[in-house]
């Protein structure tokens, strides 16, 4: 009989309001490292970004029992267990802890039983027979299945996983004794079938991450649930390019550079105040107004898309929003946002232009109301209305070169009628081409 020190079970915690499941990215401490409150003690992956799980307590971390990599973890698994004194650390040694729940290993790669070490603590689960036809086994153990013809239901049940999960080490135990011809007329499930067979290299296989999961739930959710309609504008920038010309000149000294972009956020977030309909929710019994207007702006990143936002961005300065937006950014594509920055938002904006890319429609962030879509820059020729000779009795006009960008706003029409959304660009527009406006 051993007895273990005093110890205290560290489970993964809810990172994110929207948190079901997240990934251990890596490791910060190692085991027998000591740690205080507020140390970072892992990276974790959530649905929304990468956020750092933090130590509550001083201590030292006795055993780690999901490694770097491990995925698809559910709320409240136990990940590793700390001990108060380092003294106490090597009492968990040789602890061996199987996870209560079924975890997604960091690789799929065959591995070699090797011999059973004496240990302590916890026992392996006794195996289970599985309930109906569903055999339970892990990805590799099937895939290696059906390439060698295994009959995975002689082993229903006997696996060496939790709850007589069968892995790919348990058919090497199996041998040949269990070999069975599998028909090949029998259809072969998607799970099996959506294995990689790339011994011709013709494709490779990515993995999906937590936040490209959530963005192609909730985007494929806004396409099918919400009623979108788009409406286009063309903006010229002319002014907007001149004043930000001669703000950037002034604010060079003390290393401050203001964008086109923070033009368009500032002109977005006055706009909603003029037709707050723009700035509200729907939610489901009834559409929720907002009084401040926090402007989601898309950000792409290695892992997917995602919206940090910038608080209050009616009130602020464009120097303000410019340096919101440039710490937000890189927050975003090192993995490093809170929570706080990148949940809630009023309205959103999209900016390819940079890319090259004339318009585009965007697609609804729910439970917002409203996306803008910019499009780049370009120069065009434009009818000059206050040429002397522009008038239609002569039949002359004058033309003059003016830079251009188109934006579309999608709509929910559940929210914002076809009238609203177009008075929206109006005043967008309007704030655009004469840019002191804002400050009425």
């Amino acid at each position: 009989f051993y007895v273990l020190p005093p110890h205290t079970k560290m489970v993964l915690p809810a990172l994110s309001p929207t948190m079901e499941t997240g990934t251990i990215k890596r490791w910060e401490v190692n085991e027998g490292d000591s740690f205080s409150a507020g140390d970072l003690l892992a990276e974790i992956e959530t649905d929304k970004a990468t956020v750092g799980f933090d130590a509550n307590d001083d201590g030292y971390i006795a055993k780690i029992i999901l490694p770097d990599g491990s995925k698809d973890i559910p709320l409240g698994t136990l990940v590793a267990i700390s001990v108060e004194n380092e003294d106490e650390v090597p009492a968990f040694k040789d602890i061996s802890i199987a996870p209560a729940v079924d975890i997604q290993p960091p690789s799929a790669q065959p591995s070699t039983p090797s011999p059973a070490a004496p240990s302590h603590g916890i026992p392996p689960p006794t195996p289970m027979s599985t309930p109906g036809d569903r055999i339970f086994a892990s990805p590799l153990a099937k895939k290696l299945a059906f390439e060698k013809g295994i009959d995975l239901a002689l082993l229903a049940g006997l696996g060496s996983g939790p709850l007589g999960r069968i892995r790919a080490q348990d058919l090497d135990k199996a041998g040949k004794a269990v070999a069975q011809p599998v028909a090949p007329a029998v259809a072969v499930s998607p799970e099996v079938a959506s294995f990689p067979h790339d011994a011709d290299g013709s494709f490779v296989d990515i993995p999906v991450s937590n936040i490209r999961k959530i963005t192609a739930k909730r985007l494929f959710e806004s396409k099918q649930t919400i009623p979108h309609y788009y409406l286009t504008v063309d903006v010229e920038m002319d002014k907007v390019v001149a004043l930000r010309k001669s703000f950037n000149t002034e604010l060079e000294k003390e290393g401050t550079k203001i964008s086109v972009n923070d033009f368009f956020i500032k002109a977005s977030a006055m706009a909603c105040l003029k037709i707050p309909e723009a700035n509200s929710s729907w939610r489901d019994t009834f559409i929720r107004q907002h009084n401040t207007v926090d402007m989601s702006i898309a950000v792409s990143t290695e892992s997917g898309l995602i919206t940090p936002i910038v608080f209050n961005a009616h009130t602020k300065g464009l120097v303000a929003i410019s340096q919101d937006v440039v710490s937000l950014a890189g927050k975003a594509r090192e993995g490093k946002l809170q929570p706080s920055e990148f949940m809630g938002g009023t309205f959103t904006l999209s900016n390819l232009g940079m890319f090259g890319v004339k318009h585009f429609s965007a697609i609804i962030n729910p439970p917002q109301a409203c996306i803008l879509a910019v499009g780049s820059a370009r120069r065009e020729l434009l009818p000059d209305k206050n040429a002397e000779n522009g008038h239609k009795s002569t039949c002359i006009y004058r033309f003059r070169e003016a830079t251009v960008v188109s934006v579309t706003l999608s709509c929910d029409h559940r929210v914002v009628d076809g009238a609203v959304g177009a008075q929206w660009l109006q005043h967008f527009k309007k704030f655009m081409e004469d840019p002191t406006k804002m400050l009425l």
